[in-house]
């Protein structure tokens, strides 16, 4: 079931709000219950032969965990070892097979020609978020920070349906203390309130904004050929603002969603493309992800503990896991990497800039910005990779986007020009072809409409204010003046963009961090 259908905000959500708050009045147990019920349903709306695997994996990692704190408060350090080990293990095997199995096998017949495949696998959904989510929870339990083991609240956090499809990927220690607040199973008119404008702020990206600009983006990556630079930009720029509006209208949905129900997920979007460096961007860019591959992976090989050089290339395989992490296929590798290196020059270059006695990042009006330029470029270079269907794909959009394929525009346009202009453009190199011109006008507006929106607006969590708490807040004078009050004029503004959104529930247009 999609957060953007007719069946989930007519049919799914005001029955599952409406029992849950009733038997809340009754039993929070009972409630709690539901809400994992309830979760179980969305999940297997998709397709409910998987179902079970979800509730194997949550029943697995429930016993283990609890095994596990056993061996903890006892002091058998051995035992914990080996126990969290095989546990993590049994996580990675189960989602290796599910997402990794076939491009594994793939891989090992194109080097010995001997191909070979387990048959057609279907990725579960959320698979990816669900585990992670469980790994995290056993991590805490082996640290000691995880002390509520309650059945039916460990069910919750790991069904829990705003988050269980694309994330936030959660701590245990965010989840389990507000499930057991009284509070929690209050309905309260705030929270609806906050979390409707949330979610329904969120609607309006997928449907009208990201959904709307998919249009000039597919075509590229769909048939790419031989783009010149103004065909490789445009779409390369329509897919960045695809991805960002899409991933980010699916995180205030499942942030004002849960909000609804009195829980508060964290934050996992902060306006990513105003990040001045590539370090900023990822903790701006799906910032529940980057916790984990910072608090498990990154620490794990030894984070920045063990000298400069190994560093550097943990980083550089966090990177790289991380890109894996997101598909299997070596575009995602290959992104992963390219933003491993990134991250190393930038390391790199803030650590000479600290000998130096500078600043690590500019302070300057004019230095930020160039900054945030240059990021945003390596950005969009990176999402190329991420989205391209093939490595030759990937290249040849590439050399588009250099030039390399020369520059041409609708002749449509050209009677707009004039003939010295057009004789002057000519002799740069342009040239001019038939068809085109209404898709060409059609793409570089939304791009010119929507780039100030992402480099230079408030985010949803700046205009919610003190009523939207957040991991990281960046709020600013211009978004306290524009900050959301329970009023009427922000009911009616809210209402507009609701209904906007709710219009253009034309089609089915699945999440595109679904498919991870």
């Amino acid at each position: 079931m999609l957060f953007n259908s007719v069946e989930f905000i007519f049919g799914f959500l005001p029955v599952t709000a409406l029992i849950f708050f009733g038997l809340a009045r009754w039993s929070h147990p009972a409630a709690a219950a539901w809400m994992a019920f309830a979760s179980l349903f969305f999940y297997g709306w998709w397709n409910w032969t998987y179902v079970p695997l979800l509730m194997a994996s949550a029943a697995f990692n429930y016993a283990c965990g609890a095994r596990l704190a056993r061996f903890v408060r006892l002091g058998r350090t051995r035992a914990a070892g080996t126990l969290f080990a095989f546990a993590v293990a049994a996580n990675l095997l189960l989602l290796g097979y599910y997402k990794y199995a076939n491009f594994l096998l793939g891989t090992w017949g194109s080097v010995t020609g001997h191909a070979t495949d387990f048959g057609q696998i279907i990725l579960p959904l959320g698979i990816s978020f669900f585990t992670f989510t469980q790994i995290a929870f056993l991590a805490d339990v082996r640290r000691g920070y995880a002390r509520e083991y309650n059945p039916i609240h460990y069910g919750l956090f790991v069904t829990y349906f705003p988050h269980l499809i694309a994330g936030p990927i959660l701590h245990h220690k965010e989840m389990m203390p507000q499930f057991q607040e009284p509070r929690t199973y209050r309905l309260n008119a705030e929270n609806v309130a906050v979390g409707l404008t949330i979610f329904f702020i969120g609607l309006f990206k997928k449907t009208v904004i990201a959904d709307g600009v998919a249009a000039y983006a597919s075509p590229l990556f769909v048939h790419p050929g031989a783009p010149d630079l103004f065909a490789a930009w445009g779409g390369a720029l329509a897919y960045t603002l695809q991805l960002y509006f899409d991933f980010s209208g699916y995180s205030d949905m499942a942030i004002g969603l849960s909000r609804v129900f009195g829980v508060k997920l964290p934050l996992n979007f902060d306006s990513p493309y105003k990040a001045v460096n590539i370090i900023d961007f990822w903790r701006r860019w799906h910032m529940t992800l980057s916790r984990f591959l910072r608090d498990y992976l990154y620490v794990s090989l030894g984070g920045n503990r063990k000298g400069k050089t190994r560093r550097y290339i943990n980083l550089f395989v966090t990177m790289l896991l991380g890109g894996l992490w997101h598909g299997a296929g070596w575009t995602f590798v290959l992104w992963g990497g390219l933003h491993g290196v990134y991250l190393v020059v930038n390391h790199a270059w803030r650590a000479l800039r600290e000998r130096l006695g500078q600043n690590v990042d500019p302070s300057t009006r004019t230095g930020r910005a160039l900054a945030r330029l240059t990021t945003f470029v390596a950005v969009v270079i990176g999402w190329v990779f991420f989205r391209a269907t093939s490595l030759d794909d990937a290249s040849a959009i590439l050399r588009g986007m250099a030039g390399l394929n020369g520059m041409s525009l609708p002749a449509s346009l050209a009677m707009y020009v004039g003939p010295a202009p057009r004789a002057v453009l000519e002799r740069l190199g342009l040239s001019f072809h038939l068809g085109g011109g209404a898709h060409f006008v059609f793409q570089y507006l939304w791009l010119t409409a929507l780039l100030p929106l992402v480099m230079l607006a408030p985010n949803t969590q700046e205009i919610l204010g003190r009523f939207q708490p957040a991991l990281s807040f960046r709020g600013t004078d211009a978004a306290a003046r524009l900050a959301w009050r329970p009023t009427a004029r922000w009911a009616a503004m809210a209402a507009v963009v609701a209904a906007c959104g709710l219009l253009s529930l034309t089609r089915v247009s699945e999440f595109l961090y679904y498919q991870f």
